[in-house]
């Protein structure tokens, strides 16, 4: 899901950032987004969703490869955010389960 937030922290050279961003991939545990600065693994910023004005410490967990975009970088809630993102995530199998115990009625 494509959502464009806002990154806040400090990059490798030790300079503070406040960057407008576009995420590949969101979860209930944090997201795969694109960003155009030098970041180290275990770095710690604050993530905003703009339609929740919600925001959330994360860590960056993956450095991925640069593209035309940025580069791939993916980032962890440092405490459990289920709700961040303004949306409910299913656990497939929970889903499948759910679906089946239906069908049965």
């Amino acid at each position: 899901m494509r959502i464009r937030v806002l990154l806040a922290g400090k990059n490798q050279q030790g300079r503070r950032f406040r960057h407008v961003c576009e995420t590949i991939v969101i979860s209930a545990h944090g997201a795969l987004l694109y960003f155009d600065q030098d970041l180290e693994i275990g770095s710690l910023l604050v993530l905003t969703n703009p339609f929740t004005a919600d925001e959330q410490e994360c860590r960056v967990v993956y450095l991925g490869e640069d593209s035309d975009k940025g580069r791939r970088v993916g980032i962890e809630f440092v405490t459990p955010a289920p709700r961040f993102w303004g949306i409910e995530f299913t656990h497939p199998d929970l889903a499948s389960a759910q679906s089946g115990s239906l069908q049965e009625n």
